[in-house]
């Protein structure tokens, strides 16, 4: 089968590094923790108990959601509302056709709000034109307060210009097939609304209708998308031992330099503006699944070449916590042919084009923080597309989930988020007692 990436962790053990390297006698006990682990992953996709790990071989459910995908890419902008992985899901996804400069062409905008600052809703609701504009709540639970604010927020807003009956063709609602706040919210409202399978948690969603009908609307090519992602999770399912399996590998890893080099910082670089936002999914799905019980890193993100002028001084001179993992796209020859003129201070430039550039200072921070002794890990991806992102994804899925195997922890609960949803409830009802 083919590999949309390749990893390397030669660099981050005690042959290569000395020291805070990880030995090979430890990533090899890791490795062979992870064993049954193997055997899980795989009960777990027969027994459809982790239906996510169906998603990567289905296409019908894709055939259903393209009725929508349609509806919605006639409009001029699209505003999804979701917090955590209900936004970055989506929001990583659509990175591939807009860096920011809008969508490609037929296309709508998609806006993702995942925040509720106050202003920036007065100023979206002043700027978008909204009977242009479609709306995409998102909540698994239908409970999440953030969405239920934005859909609030924003439906008033599309009745108050253009009356409660245009809200049955501008908004489409997800959530699970349950009685929850934001199902009632939109079926009062007479909005469409599709279902959010209850056992595909938020952060895992990115391959699920959450991720891929915004992808879709974007012009994404959605079946690609999940023939990355099964380009990793297949070998995985066939294989009888973990033996060079990547994602395993980097779960051993870093736990491996947790446990015995307090290692506790995971750096995530990629040096590609389009997976700039996969460095926030990475660190929100390797956060909430693993940071349990007084275990696991503190995932930490940075883009490369900016994050030169930033932090790269405290990555190669400051504390050695750290491991390193950069995301290298093979530019080379790609872009503008530099021609700086006569300056002999730019000789070095003349000749090459912009992606040359990039690489080779993609390639020499790498090098500069091996030479500094710091554990690091390279990613290579030699395209950026639907398949590519679909399978680093599904290399970050089961790469959390064997090393919440070696932690001994749930990878799919979130307690401590819990407890603040509680709190939050508690006190807005004591501002409207008071």
């Amino acid at each position: 089968m083919t590999s949309y990436y390749r990893q390397s962790i030669d660099d981050a053990l005690e042959g290569s590094i000395g020291g805070k390297g990880l030995s090979q006698k430890s990533l090899d006990a890791a490795m062979a923790e992870l064993r049954p682990a193997l055997d899980k992953i795989r009960h777990w996709h027969a027994s459809n108990e982790l239906p996510l790990l169906k998603l990567p071989a289905r296409r019908d459910d894709l055939a259903a959601l393209k009725v929508h995908a349609d509806r919605f890419a006639k409009f001029e902008h699209v505003v999804v509302m979701g917090s955590g992985g209900s936004s970055l899901s989506g929001k990583t996804l659509v990175a591939l056709k807009d860096q920011g400069f809008g969508p490609v062409p037929g296309r709508p905008k998609l806006w993702f709000m995942d925040n509720v600052d106050p202003a920036t809703f007065a100023t979206l609701i002043e700027r978008l034109p909204l009977d242009r504009t479609g709306f995409i709540p998102i909540s698994k639970s239908g409970g999440t307060p953030e969405t239920i604010a934005a859909f609030l927020t924003l439906t008033a807003a599309v009745e108050a210009k253009l009356g409660k009956a245009a809200l049955a063709t501008n908004v489409l609602a997800i959530t699970e097939a349950a009685d929850n706040p934001l199902r009632r919210l939109a079926t009062s409202r007479g909005c469409t609304i599709l279902e959010h399978d209850p056992k595909v948690g938020g952060r895992y969603s990115a391959l699920s209708l959450v991720g891929m009908l915004p992808a879709m609307i974007a012009g994404l090519d959605c079946a690609a998308v999940r023939e990355g992602a099964a380009s990793v999770l297949d070998p995985v399912l066939a294989a009888n031992d973990v033996a060079g399996i990547a994602p395993a590998m980097g779960a051993a890893l870093s736990v491996g330099l947790a446990r015995e080099k307090g290692i506790n910082i995971t750096v995530l670089m990629p040096y590609v503006d389009r997976l700039n936002t996969f460095g926030s999914w990475y660190r929100q799905i390797w956060a909430e699944s693993i940071g349990k019980q007084g275990v696991g890193t503190t995932p930490a993100i940075a883009l490369g070449t900016v994050d030169q002028h930033s932090q790269v001084q405290l990555y190669l001179d400051g504390p050695a916590d750290k491991l390193f993992t950069f995301l290298i796209q093979d530019t080379a020859g790609q872009g503008a042919t530099l021609q700086p003129g006569s300056d002999k201070a730019l000789d070095y430039l003349t000749g090459h084009t912009m992606g040359d550039l990039l690489q080779a200072e993609a390639d020499a921070t790498a090098t500069a923080t091996v030479q500094a002794r710091r554990p690091t890990r390279v990613i290579r991806v030699a395209e950026v597309d639907e398949r590519t992102i679909g399978a680093l994804m599904m290399h970050f899925i089961l790469e959390t989930i064997f090393a919440a195997h070696l932690w001994k922890i749930d990878a799919f609960d979130q307690p401590a988020v819990e407890q603040g949803k509680v709190l939050t409830r508690q006190y807005l009802s004591q501002r409207r007692k008071s």
